[in-house]
Protein backbone atom coordinates (compact mmCIF):
# COMPACT_ATOMS: atom_id res chain seq x y z
CA UNK A 1 0.00 0.00 0.00
CA UNK A 2 1.45 3.59 -0.60
CA UNK A 3 -0.07 5.00 2.36
CA UNK A 4 1.89 1.93 4.39
CA UNK A 5 5.36 2.62 2.73
CA UNK A 6 5.52 6.63 2.96
CA UNK A 7 4.35 5.81 6.61
CA UNK A 8 7.58 3.28 6.80
CA UNK A 9 9.73 5.36 4.66
CA UNK A 10 8.89 8.70 6.76
CA UNK A 11 10.06 6.76 10.23
CA UNK A 12 13.24 5.92 9.16
CA UNK A 13 13.99 9.58 7.54
CA UNK A 14 17.14 11.42 8.87
CA UNK A 15 16.60 14.94 10.29
CA UNK A 16 16.92 17.82 8.03
CA UNK A 17 20.67 19.16 8.17
CA UNK A 18 21.13 22.06 11.06
CA UNK A 19 21.68 24.32 7.76
CA UNK A 20 18.97 23.66 5.92
CA UNK A 21 16.18 26.20 6.60
CA UNK A 22 12.52 25.33 5.11
CA UNK A 23 10.92 28.53 4.13
CA UNK A 24 8.25 29.88 1.53
CA UNK A 25 9.33 33.01 -0.17
CA UNK A 26 6.68 36.05 -1.84
CA UNK A 27 6.99 37.71 -4.77
CA UNK A 28 4.45 40.33 -5.97
CA UNK A 29 1.49 38.29 -8.52
CA UNK A 30 3.25 35.21 -8.10
CA UNK A 31 2.31 32.16 -5.93
CA UNK A 32 5.09 31.61 -3.15
CA UNK A 33 7.64 29.41 -3.39
CA UNK A 34 8.85 26.89 -1.46
CA UNK A 35 12.47 26.38 -0.88
CA UNK A 36 15.03 24.82 1.45
CA UNK A 37 17.93 27.49 1.92
CA UNK A 38 21.60 26.33 2.56
CA UNK A 39 22.75 28.70 5.49
CA UNK A 40 26.49 27.70 4.38
CA UNK A 41 25.60 29.34 0.66
CA UNK A 42 26.39 32.99 -0.24
CA UNK A 43 23.04 35.02 0.25
CA UNK A 44 23.43 36.36 -3.25
CA UNK A 45 23.15 32.65 -4.25
CA UNK A 46 20.18 31.98 -3.01
CA UNK A 47 18.66 35.72 -3.95
CA UNK A 48 20.00 34.46 -7.70
CA UNK A 49 18.39 31.36 -7.18
CA UNK A 50 15.02 32.93 -6.30
CA UNK A 51 14.91 35.09 -9.00
CA UNK A 52 16.13 32.27 -11.70
CA UNK A 53 13.14 30.55 -10.53
CA UNK A 54 10.72 33.39 -11.32
CA UNK A 55 13.11 34.55 -14.78
CA UNK A 56 14.13 37.33 -12.87
CA UNK A 57 17.14 39.50 -14.31
CA UNK A 58 19.64 41.41 -12.58
CA UNK A 59 19.63 39.24 -9.65
CA UNK A 60 22.01 41.91 -7.87
CA UNK A 61 19.29 44.71 -7.38
CA UNK A 62 16.72 42.37 -5.37
CA UNK A 63 17.21 41.06 -1.99
CA UNK A 64 15.10 39.03 0.70
CA UNK A 65 13.06 40.55 3.53
CA UNK A 66 10.86 39.52 6.10
CA UNK A 67 6.81 39.17 5.40
CA UNK A 68 6.44 40.24 8.99
CA UNK A 69 5.39 43.83 10.06
CA UNK A 70 9.77 44.69 10.59
CA UNK A 71 9.73 44.16 6.48
CA UNK A 72 13.81 43.99 7.62
CA UNK A 73 16.11 42.79 5.14
CA UNK A 74 17.68 39.98 5.54
CA UNK A 75 22.08 40.00 5.77
CA UNK A 76 25.03 37.96 6.13
CA UNK A 77 24.98 39.12 9.70
CA UNK A 78 21.43 38.20 10.70
CA UNK A 79 20.50 35.37 8.17
CA UNK A 80 21.09 32.59 11.08
CA UNK A 81 17.84 34.03 12.91
CA UNK A 82 15.91 32.90 9.98
CA UNK A 83 13.40 29.97 11.84
CA UNK A 84 11.94 26.61 9.74
CA UNK A 85 8.66 27.86 8.58
CA UNK A 86 9.39 31.44 7.99
CA UNK A 87 7.77 33.57 5.00
CA UNK A 88 10.13 35.87 3.17
CA UNK A 89 9.62 38.36 0.16
CA UNK A 90 12.07 39.11 -2.55
CA UNK A 91 12.29 42.57 -2.90
CA UNK A 92 14.27 45.80 -4.24
CA UNK A 93 17.52 45.64 -2.80
CA UNK A 94 18.37 48.27 -0.14
CA UNK A 95 20.76 50.38 -2.35
CA UNK A 96 17.77 50.39 -5.12
CA UNK A 97 15.47 51.31 -2.24
CA UNK A 98 16.93 54.01 -0.68
CA UNK A 99 17.82 55.53 -4.05
CA UNK A 100 14.56 55.52 -5.39
CA UNK A 101 13.30 56.57 -1.99
CA UNK A 102 15.59 59.46 -1.92
CA UNK A 103 14.02 60.91 -5.59
CA UNK A 104 10.37 60.17 -4.60
CA UNK A 105 10.39 61.71 -1.20
CA UNK A 106 11.57 65.37 -4.10
CA UNK A 107 8.24 64.79 -6.25
CA UNK A 108 6.46 68.19 -7.06
CA UNK A 109 3.52 66.04 -6.29
CA UNK A 110 2.13 66.44 -2.33
CA UNK A 111 0.34 62.79 -3.11
CA UNK A 112 3.39 61.16 -4.70
CA UNK A 113 5.56 63.30 -1.76
CA UNK A 114 3.38 62.17 1.05
CA UNK A 115 3.47 58.49 0.36
CA UNK A 116 7.18 58.31 -0.17
CA UNK A 117 7.59 59.77 3.08
CA UNK A 118 5.14 57.87 4.69
CA UNK A 119 7.23 54.39 3.37
CA UNK A 120 10.73 56.38 4.32
CA UNK A 121 9.13 56.09 7.77
CA UNK A 122 8.58 52.75 7.85
CA UNK A 123 11.99 51.42 5.96
CA UNK A 124 14.32 53.76 7.85
CA UNK A 125 13.60 50.96 11.42
CA UNK A 126 15.52 48.61 9.10
CA UNK A 127 19.46 49.35 10.15
CA UNK A 128 20.63 48.22 6.36
CA UNK A 129 18.17 50.30 4.33
CA UNK A 130 19.11 53.21 7.02
CA UNK A 131 22.87 52.66 6.15
CA UNK A 132 22.27 52.90 2.33
CA UNK A 133 19.52 56.19 3.23
CA UNK A 134 22.18 58.42 5.20
CA UNK A 135 25.01 57.56 2.18
CA UNK A 136 22.78 58.90 -0.15
CA UNK A 137 22.85 61.97 2.22
CA UNK A 138 19.78 61.73 3.10
CA UNK A 139 19.35 62.90 6.51
CA UNK A 140 20.72 66.58 5.03
CA UNK A 141 17.80 66.07 2.26
CA UNK A 142 15.23 65.55 5.72
CA UNK A 143 16.88 68.56 7.88
CA UNK A 144 16.85 70.92 4.86
CA UNK A 145 12.82 69.82 4.40
CA UNK A 146 12.10 70.84 7.58
CA UNK A 147 13.78 73.97 7.50
CA UNK A 148 12.04 75.24 4.82
CA UNK A 149 8.64 72.96 4.84
CA UNK A 150 6.69 75.52 6.31
CA UNK A 151 7.74 78.46 4.19
CA UNK A 152 7.70 76.64 1.29
CA UNK A 153 3.94 75.89 1.43
CA UNK A 154 3.07 79.31 3.53
CA UNK A 155 0.71 81.25 0.35
CA UNK A 156 -1.12 77.99 0.39
CA UNK A 157 -1.58 77.07 4.06
CA UNK A 158 -5.27 77.01 4.42
CA UNK A 159 -5.02 74.17 1.65
CA UNK A 160 -1.85 72.41 2.72
CA UNK A 161 -2.30 72.35 6.15
CA UNK A 162 -3.46 68.91 6.70
CA UNK A 163 -1.46 67.56 4.09
CA UNK A 164 1.80 69.32 5.80
CA UNK A 165 1.07 68.03 8.97
CA UNK A 166 1.33 64.73 8.08
CA UNK A 167 4.32 65.65 5.79
CA UNK A 168 6.12 67.02 8.50
CA UNK A 169 5.06 63.68 10.94
CA UNK A 170 6.38 61.14 8.49
CA UNK A 171 9.63 63.58 8.00
CA UNK A 172 10.11 64.17 11.65
CA UNK A 173 9.50 59.71 12.22
CA UNK A 174 11.55 59.32 9.59
CA UNK A 175 14.48 61.62 11.13
CA UNK A 176 14.38 59.96 14.68
CA UNK A 177 14.43 56.34 13.38
CA UNK A 178 17.51 57.04 11.48
CA UNK A 179 19.24 58.90 13.61
CA UNK A 180 18.01 56.06 16.52
CA UNK A 181 20.91 53.64 14.59
CA UNK A 182 24.17 55.50 15.72
CA UNK A 183 25.23 56.08 12.44
CA UNK A 184 25.03 59.63 12.17
CA UNK A 185 26.42 62.02 14.70
CA UNK A 186 24.07 64.80 16.31
CA UNK A 187 26.65 67.13 16.49
CA UNK A 188 26.08 68.39 12.40
CA UNK A 189 22.83 70.19 12.93
CA UNK A 190 22.25 73.38 12.13
CA UNK A 191 20.88 76.45 14.58
CA UNK A 192 17.81 76.38 12.15
CA UNK A 193 16.74 73.20 12.04
CA UNK A 194 16.95 73.59 16.37
CA UNK A 195 14.61 76.51 16.63
CA UNK A 196 12.67 74.74 13.61
CA UNK A 197 12.07 71.00 15.90
CA UNK A 198 11.87 73.75 19.30
CA UNK A 199 9.13 75.83 17.57
CA UNK A 200 6.83 72.62 16.67
CA UNK A 201 7.17 71.74 20.78
CA UNK A 202 4.45 74.52 20.83
CA UNK A 203 3.34 74.95 17.24
CA UNK A 204 1.89 71.74 17.00
CA UNK A 205 0.88 71.07 20.29
CA UNK A 206 -2.34 69.82 19.73
CA UNK A 207 -0.67 67.26 16.74
CA UNK A 208 0.07 64.40 19.32
CA UNK A 209 2.42 62.54 16.59
CA UNK A 210 5.06 65.94 15.50
CA UNK A 211 5.08 66.80 19.32
CA UNK A 212 5.92 63.41 20.45
CA UNK A 213 8.95 63.43 17.82
CA UNK A 214 9.93 66.66 18.32
CA UNK A 215 10.23 65.82 21.81
CA UNK A 216 12.28 62.88 21.46
CA UNK A 217 14.42 64.43 18.58
CA UNK A 218 15.56 67.64 21.11
CA UNK A 219 15.78 64.88 23.93
CA UNK A 220 18.21 62.91 22.14
CA UNK A 221 20.40 66.26 21.20
CA UNK A 222 20.47 67.04 24.28
CA UNK A 223 21.97 63.94 25.47
CA UNK A 224 23.96 63.12 22.63
CA UNK A 225 25.99 66.40 22.43
CA UNK A 226 27.21 69.28 25.10
CA UNK A 227 26.96 71.96 21.89
CA UNK A 228 23.27 70.91 20.81
CA UNK A 229 22.36 70.87 25.00
CA UNK A 230 23.57 74.59 24.81
CA UNK A 231 21.01 75.48 21.82
CA UNK A 232 18.42 73.90 22.84
CA UNK A 233 18.45 75.04 26.26
CA UNK A 234 18.36 78.77 24.42
CA UNK A 235 15.41 77.92 23.05
CA UNK A 236 13.06 75.81 25.32
CA UNK A 237 12.12 76.91 28.50
CA UNK A 238 10.61 75.07 31.36
CA UNK A 239 7.88 76.70 31.45
CA UNK A 240 7.04 75.77 27.52
CA UNK A 241 7.23 72.07 28.51
CA UNK A 242 5.25 72.14 31.57
CA UNK A 243 1.65 72.60 29.77
CA UNK A 244 2.49 69.01 27.82
CA UNK A 245 2.74 67.58 31.00
CA UNK A 246 -1.03 69.29 31.83
CA UNK A 247 -2.11 67.09 28.92
CA UNK A 248 -3.54 63.20 28.76
CA UNK A 249 -1.25 61.19 26.69
CA UNK A 250 0.97 59.94 28.80
CA UNK A 251 3.48 59.11 25.94
CA UNK A 252 3.74 62.42 25.06
CA UNK A 253 4.25 63.67 29.64
CA UNK A 254 6.92 60.42 29.61
CA UNK A 255 8.78 62.58 26.52
CA UNK A 256 8.09 65.47 27.78
CA UNK A 257 9.97 64.74 31.27
CA UNK A 258 12.91 62.84 29.70
CA UNK A 259 13.56 66.42 28.16
CA UNK A 260 13.70 67.79 31.66
CA UNK A 261 15.76 65.19 32.52
CA UNK A 262 18.00 65.40 29.71
CA UNK A 263 18.23 69.33 30.45
CA UNK A 264 18.95 68.59 34.16
CA UNK A 265 21.28 65.68 33.59
CA UNK A 266 23.45 68.00 31.12
CA UNK A 267 23.13 71.31 32.94
CA UNK A 268 26.16 72.91 34.56
CA UNK A 269 26.73 72.44 38.00
CA UNK A 270 26.12 75.97 38.85
CA UNK A 271 22.87 75.77 36.50
CA UNK A 272 21.26 72.44 37.91
CA UNK A 273 20.02 74.20 41.46
CA UNK A 274 19.15 77.28 39.41
CA UNK A 275 17.02 75.11 36.92
CA UNK A 276 15.80 73.40 40.47
CA UNK A 277 14.39 76.43 41.78
CA UNK A 278 12.53 77.01 38.43
CA UNK A 279 11.29 73.85 38.36
CA UNK A 280 9.62 74.41 41.81
CA UNK A 281 8.96 77.66 40.89
CA UNK A 282 6.53 76.27 38.30
CA UNK A 283 4.90 74.29 40.82
CA UNK A 284 6.42 70.58 38.62
CA UNK A 285 6.33 68.30 41.84
CA UNK A 286 1.93 69.40 42.31
CA UNK A 287 1.98 68.90 38.35
CA UNK A 288 3.02 65.17 38.43
CA UNK A 289 1.38 64.52 41.02
CA UNK A 290 -1.90 65.72 39.59
CA UNK A 291 -1.56 64.88 35.95
CA UNK A 292 0.17 61.68 36.46
CA UNK A 293 0.41 60.07 39.62
CA UNK A 294 -2.95 60.44 40.53
CA UNK A 295 -4.07 60.71 37.23
CA UNK A 296 -7.57 57.55 35.97
CA UNK A 297 -4.35 55.29 34.54
CA UNK A 298 -1.79 52.72 35.51
CA UNK A 299 1.64 54.44 34.94
CA UNK A 300 3.88 52.94 32.09
CA UNK A 301 7.24 51.34 32.77
CA UNK A 302 8.78 54.08 30.31
CA UNK A 303 7.13 56.75 32.94
CA UNK A 304 7.80 55.21 35.68
CA UNK A 305 11.69 55.13 34.98
CA UNK A 306 11.88 58.94 33.92
CA UNK A 307 10.21 59.77 37.42
CA UNK A 308 12.93 57.74 38.88
CA UNK A 309 15.37 59.53 37.19
CA UNK A 310 13.88 63.11 37.59
CA UNK A 311 13.86 62.30 41.85
CA UNK A 312 17.33 60.86 41.45
CA UNK A 313 18.76 64.33 39.58
CA UNK A 314 16.85 66.49 42.49
CA UNK A 315 17.98 64.06 45.38
CA UNK A 316 21.73 64.43 44.00
CA UNK A 317 21.70 68.27 44.61
CA UNK A 318 21.40 67.95 48.25
CA UNK A 319 24.22 65.52 48.24
CA UNK A 320 26.74 68.50 48.82
CA UNK A 321 24.92 69.46 51.87
CA UNK A 322 24.45 66.50 52.83
CA UNK A 323 27.87 65.97 53.02
CA UNK A 324 29.23 69.30 54.27
CA UNK A 325 30.29 69.82 58.24
CA UNK A 326 29.22 73.04 59.94
CA UNK A 327 32.62 75.39 60.06
CA UNK A 328 31.87 77.04 63.50
CA UNK A 329 34.36 80.08 62.63
CA UNK A 330 31.73 80.54 59.19
CA UNK A 331 29.93 83.89 60.60
CA UNK A 332 27.26 83.34 57.33
CA UNK A 333 26.81 79.54 59.05
CA UNK A 334 26.42 80.93 62.26
CA UNK A 335 23.77 83.40 61.35
CA UNK A 336 21.28 81.06 60.16
CA UNK A 337 21.06 79.28 64.17
CA UNK A 338 20.78 82.77 65.57
CA UNK A 339 17.94 83.31 62.45
CA UNK A 340 16.38 80.19 64.05
CA UNK A 341 16.65 81.68 66.95
CA UNK A 342 14.57 85.20 66.17
CA UNK A 343 12.03 83.18 64.66
CA UNK A 344 11.07 81.35 67.50
CA UNK A 345 11.94 83.82 70.61
CA UNK A 346 12.06 87.54 68.79
CA UNK A 347 8.96 88.20 70.78
CA UNK A 348 9.65 87.52 74.15
CA UNK A 349 14.22 88.19 73.82
CA UNK A 350 15.31 91.61 73.79
CA UNK A 351 16.72 93.23 71.17
CA UNK A 352 20.06 92.76 69.66
CA UNK A 353 21.06 96.85 70.88
CA UNK A 354 20.16 96.38 74.49
CA UNK A 355 22.15 97.62 76.79
CA UNK A 356 22.29 94.45 78.82
CA UNK A 357 25.64 92.97 79.14
CA UNK A 358 27.70 90.37 77.13
CA UNK A 359 27.81 87.57 79.73
CA UNK A 360 23.78 88.19 80.10
CA UNK A 361 23.25 87.53 76.13
CA UNK A 362 25.64 84.47 75.78
CA UNK A 363 23.17 83.17 79.27
CA UNK A 364 20.37 83.94 77.31
CA UNK A 365 21.29 82.72 73.93
CA UNK A 366 22.15 79.26 75.78
CA UNK A 367 19.06 79.49 77.76
CA UNK A 368 17.21 79.43 73.98
CA UNK A 369 19.62 76.81 72.43
CA UNK A 370 18.59 75.00 74.78
CA UNK A 371 14.80 75.69 74.55
CA UNK A 372 15.43 75.31 70.84
CA UNK A 373 16.46 71.37 71.29
CA UNK A 374 20.16 71.21 70.67
CA UNK A 375 22.67 69.63 72.91
CA UNK A 376 25.40 71.45 72.65
CA UNK A 377 23.71 74.71 74.33
CA UNK A 378 26.74 77.14 73.99
CA UNK A 379 27.68 76.52 70.54
CA UNK A 380 25.10 74.92 68.17
CA UNK A 381 27.48 74.88 65.07
CA UNK A 382 28.63 71.83 66.89
CA UNK A 383 25.79 69.94 66.36
CA UNK A 384 25.78 70.08 62.87
CA UNK A 385 29.64 68.78 62.23
CA UNK A 386 28.53 64.73 62.07
CA UNK A 387 27.53 63.90 58.10
CA UNK A 388 25.26 62.59 56.86
CA UNK A 389 23.42 64.90 57.79
CA UNK A 390 25.35 67.62 57.83
CA UNK A 391 24.44 71.18 56.53
CA UNK A 392 21.12 69.57 55.28
CA UNK A 393 19.88 69.01 58.16
CA UNK A 394 20.25 73.21 59.01
CA UNK A 395 18.46 74.05 55.76
CA UNK A 396 15.28 71.99 56.36
CA UNK A 397 15.18 73.55 60.02
CA UNK A 398 15.62 77.08 58.66
CA UNK A 399 12.83 76.44 56.02
CA UNK A 400 10.42 74.51 58.64
CA UNK A 401 10.87 77.99 61.03
CA UNK A 402 10.57 80.43 57.38
CA UNK A 403 7.55 78.61 55.47
CA UNK A 404 5.58 77.28 58.20
CA UNK A 405 6.35 79.53 61.63
CA UNK A 406 3.61 79.14 63.58
CA UNK A 407 4.14 75.59 63.46
CA UNK A 408 7.91 76.09 64.20
CA UNK A 409 7.48 78.64 67.37
CA UNK A 410 4.43 76.19 68.75
CA UNK A 411 6.85 73.11 68.63
CA UNK A 412 9.68 74.95 70.52
CA UNK A 413 7.65 76.21 73.01
CA UNK A 414 5.69 73.41 73.51
CA UNK A 415 8.57 71.38 73.85
CA UNK A 416 10.62 73.66 75.62
CA UNK A 417 7.63 73.42 78.87
CA UNK A 418 7.46 69.73 78.62
CA UNK A 419 9.27 67.19 81.58
CA UNK A 420 12.22 65.60 80.17
CA UNK A 421 11.24 62.51 79.83
CA UNK A 422 8.10 63.53 76.98
CA UNK A 423 10.25 66.43 75.42
CA UNK A 424 10.25 66.36 71.75
CA UNK A 425 13.53 68.64 71.18
CA UNK A 426 13.06 70.35 68.07
CA UNK A 427 16.86 70.61 66.89
CA UNK A 428 17.80 67.00 67.69
CA UNK A 429 14.95 65.87 66.38
CA UNK A 430 15.02 66.99 63.15
CA UNK A 431 18.83 66.83 62.65
CA UNK A 432 17.96 62.69 63.63
CA UNK A 433 15.14 63.21 61.12
CA UNK A 434 17.32 64.40 58.13
CA UNK A 435 19.72 61.53 59.03
CA UNK A 436 17.26 58.61 58.45
CA UNK A 437 15.67 60.23 55.29
CA UNK A 438 19.54 60.37 54.26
Amino acid sequence: CPVVLALKNSSVAMPPPADIVKVAIEWPGAYPKLMEIDQKKPLSSIIKEVCDGWSLANHDQFALQHADSSNFYITEKNRNEIKNGAILRLTTSPAQNAQQLHERIQSSSMDAKLEALKDLANYSRDVTFAQEFINLDGISLLTQMVESGTERYQKLQKIMKPCFGDMLSFTLTAFVELMDHGIVSWDTFSVAFIKKIASYVNKFASDISILQRSLAILESMVLNSHDLYQKVAQEITIGQLIPHLQGTDQEIQTYTIAVINALFLKAPDDKRQEMANILAQKQLRSIILTHVIRAQRAINNEMAHQLYVLQVLTFNLLEDRMMTKMDPQDQAQRDIIFELRRIAFDAESEPNNSSGSIEKRKSMYTRDYKKLGFINHVNPAMDFTQTPPGMLALDNMLYFAKHHQDAYIRIVLENSSREDKHECPFGRSSIELTKMLC
